[in-house]
């Protein structure tokens, strides 16, 4: 079983990939920093923004989930 996220993370994620998707890569760190100059939020939300971000970067699939999500 996976880790369920919360809706408002799905969204966040969707929003945020949909603009700056070359931004981002597979290491948390770099993730972390480049959430931390787009937005400004809570250190937890920023932390699992990055998390799934970085997730979906190793499995190779940020533009799958960008377009799973474009219609919805």
């Amino acid at each position: 079983m996976g880790r369920i996220r919360g809706k408002t993370i799905r969204q966040t994620v969707i929003e945020i990939l949909r603009t700056h998707k070359d931004s981002f890569n597979d290491n948390f760190e770099s993730n972390k920093k480049i959430l931390s100059d787009l937005i400004i939020t809570e250190k937890a939300i920023r932390n699992k923004i990055a998390g799934y971000i970085t997730k979906l970067a190793k499995e190779k699939k940020i533009e799958e989930f960008i377009i799973e999500h474009s219609t919805k």
